[in-house]
């Protein structure tokens, strides 16, 4: 590398939703802005994929929607449910307030693609592939920015502001000495896939029974599927063997039963080992975390995507003008912060709610009765309307955030 320092006004560590939406949104308002992504590509299986009508009244806001629509995906316009013999409908979208009513199944690195090919119509924008920040570099107790390394060798990119957006097990989170507020997860889970047919009825996404717990989502020619188990449990669901394990998923999804032997050993049963926390304080000096990297989400209702994206839109109204000031303060940093917590906080509640009262006794054999539905999911099947209320909350979430930021000219 012939020059092993590079200067900014914002860099980004992580290519992922979080990273990549700041990313276009600053480089959009006129800001200087690089991410940096470790990898080449943005193709790795069984990342989060699920996009909500929140996130998708943001691409309508910005004139995207239509285009990123033409890529694969799928629908799901209410969420339902099967326990026992009872098929419960636990949320409708249709009624939204929102461009698109429903939610979006859609490959995570095709919606970084998107994202990405939109960055760089910036001539702000950079993306630096193969790129990972490893350290923080800092004078006088300020963040000044990130030592990464790269295939060329170690590169110091120094910036007014750093944002970690490197996930949950972020390293600069880590490096920062932030305070992580650890709030537990009684699972873990084991997703795989098999192949889809055309004509394959349109099961329920969960699927509870006695000790078990299987989620079916619709990919186009496949079906993800995830095994919820409970948290460590790998070992012992093993330990029982793959044939074991093919007949408990072929239980719940007996028309799959023809493929249940695509699942040829443990290597394509890939483990998600669930967390969910929140750092404290979200910032340093020069440093904010967001999406991951500030509160790892659980996969309860599968928000995670969009609440990083919510966080990427607040940074952006906010620190945008004090970034194109070049005077970005600790105060900046906490209105970041204080706008997102509440979110944060609720959702994380609800999400550890549904967790220990929903997902753990249902992972506990005995402890489901099937017969004998709980009082919410009884008048959610007598009254319909009820069922707009936890659509809104997963769908749109606690305060929806919107595009402030200006538009600067692209490049074509």
């Amino acid at each position: 590398m012939a020059d092993p320092t590079l200067t900014t006004q914002c860099c980004i560590a992580g290519g992922g939703p979080a990273g990549m939406m700041l990313g276009v949104l600053l480089a959009r308002a006129g800001v200087e802005v690089t991410v940096l992504e470790k990898h080449a590509d943005f193709l790795r299986d069984f990342r989060g994929d699920t996009i909500h009508p929140s996130t998708l009244e943001l691409m309508h806001e910005l004139g995207w929607l239509d285009e990123l629509l033409a890529l694969p995906h799928s629908k799901l316009q209410d969420l339902r449910f099967q326990i026992g013999e009872h098929v419960i409908t636990a949320g409708d979208f249709r009624h939204l307030p929102t461009h698109a009513r429903y939610l979006a199944f859609m490959p995570q690195w095709d919606l970084l693609d998107f994202i990405a090919r939109k960055a760089a119509m910036y001539p702000s924008f950079q993306l630096l592939r193969r790129t990972e920040a490893m350290d923080l570099m800092r004078d006088h107790g300020q963040v000044v920015g990130v030592r990464a390394r790269t295939p060329e060798g170690p590169l110091d990119v120094r910036a007014s502001l750093v944002v970690a957006a490197d996930g949950r097990k972020s390293t600069l989170r880590q490096q920062s000495g932030l305070e992580v507020q650890n709030l537990g997860a009684p699972m873990d889970v084991l997703w795989f896939r098999v192949t889809r047919r055309p004509d394959d009825p349109n099961p329920p996404l969960g699927h509870f029974g006695r000790g078990e717990f299987f989620l079916l989502i619709n990919r186009g020619d496949q079906w993800q599927c995830g095994r919820v188990i409970p948290k460590d449990g790998i070992a012992a669901v093993q330990a029982r063997g793959l044939e074991s394990f093919r007949a408990e998923f072929v239980k719940q999804a007996p028309f799959l039963a023809d493929r249940a032997g695509e699942i040829q050993g443990w290597d394509d049963v890939k483990l998600l080992t669930v967390r969910v926390d929140r750092l404290r304080t979200w910032y340093q000096p020069g440093l904010l975390c967001i999406g991951d990297a500030a509160h790892a989400m659980s996969p309860v209702g599968g928000v995670g995507i969009n609440l990083a994206v919510q966080d990427a839109v607040a940074a952006a109204n906010l620190l945008a003008g004090p970034l194109l000031a070049r005077h970005v303060t600790t105060e900046d940093l906490r209105r970041v912060q204080q706008r997102r917590e509440l979110p944060t906080r609720l959702t994380q509640r609800a999400q550890v709610l549904i967790q220990n009262r929903v997902v753990a006794p249902a992972l506990r054999e005995h402890a489901l009765n099937p017969r004998r539905l709980p009082l919410p999911l009884q008048m959610l099947r007598r009254i319909p309307a009820l069922r707009r209320i936890p659509a809104r909350l997963v769908g749109l979430g606690v305060r929806p955030e919107h595009i402030h930021t200006p538009a600067a000219p692209p490049l074509h």
